[in-house]
């Protein structure tokens, strides 16, 4: 099943696979951790909390998938290919199997963005104030890049006058 599926492309669903099998098995072990530690999952998540922790998930996708000073953590399951704009580089998964299943994860910010909303949502259950102040962080630096960007274009449409 596997070989008609990847038309002789280099596509490993044994890694997806796996790595969605942890992932489950992680958010089954915040359920039970937050059970026996007597919490309540709540009901709902709040719309402040929501936006909060949607902002910081953006921007830790983006820093952790695309920054230049986190390709650290990227490079034993990357490549670099070269520069990708406002501080970011543009990498491309190397080796084979479980190495190349991480490294396509970490360079894609969308997939890295599941596994950070993750974490944040398990914070938020476990340790709601120190994830909330995390988040805050996160989200003040979005606000921030925002800002360096709009000042950015505007400085070289003045610029162009």
């Amino acid at each position: 099943m596997t070989d008609s599926y990847r038309d002789g492309e280099d596509i490993d669903l044994h890694g997806y696979a796996a790595s969605a099998a942890v992932f489950t098995g992680l958010t089954a072990a915040v359920v039970l951790a937050a059970r026996r530690g007597g919490r309540r999952l709540p009901e709902r998540i709040r719309w402040d909390d929501l936006a909060l922790l949607g902002s910081a998930t953006h921007k830790a996708s983006r820093m952790l998938s695309k920054e230049r000073v986190t390709s650290f953590l990227r490079a034993p399951f990357t490549r670099y290919q070269g520069p990708a704009g406002s501080a970011e580089v543009a990498e491309q998964p190397r080796g084979r199997g479980w190495r190349r299943t991480v490294g396509e994860l970490l360079t894609c910010p969308f997939c890295v963005g599941t596994w950070t909303a993750g974490g944040f949502v398990a914070g938020l259950v476990l340790a709601p104030r120190p994830t909330r102040v995390a988040a805050s962080v996160l989200t003040v630096l979005t606000v921030s890049d925002w800002l360096q960007l709009l000042w950015t274009i505007t400085d070289e449409k003045a610029r162009e006058q």
